[in-house]
């Protein structure tokens, strides 16, 4: 399966275990480092509608500055929060997992294999 991507952060051990499910079911994915790369605003709406996710469900807290940003208040519109994430990039949770099956926030990283 040639046409899976990853939106992985090499320095997140989800990130780097489901990278290795992958390898391990003989999927290379093309992975894609967006802490390097980044966001637009069209690759966010697209993966949450994917998702079937709002931007919150994919805010990354834990070792960032959303909370003093004030992203993690429940009245942020999700445009204000993919705004923050294209600045911020860290801001994503990860990782995320697109295959033509589907896309996941694969946490934990077992997740991917709904997508196979």
């Amino acid at each position: 399966m040639s046409d899976v991507t990853i939106y992985h952060n090499p320095s997140c051990g989800t990130s780097r275990n489901t990278l290795q499910l992958l390898r391990d079911k003989g999927v290379e994915p093309k992975v894609v480092e967006y802490l390097k790369v980044g966001w637009t605003r069209e690759q966010l709406e697209d993966l949450l509608k994917r998702m079937e996710l709002g931007a919150h469900d994919i805010l990354r807290v834990r070792g960032t500055n959303a909370e003093a940003l004030g992203l993690t208040d429940p009245n942020v519109s999700d445009e204000a929060i993919i705004a923050a994430m294209i600045i911020e990039p860290v801001l994503v949770n990860r990782p995320i997992v697109v295959t033509p099956k589907g896309a996941a926030l694969c946490r934990p990283a077992d997740l991917a294999l709904s997508l196979l």
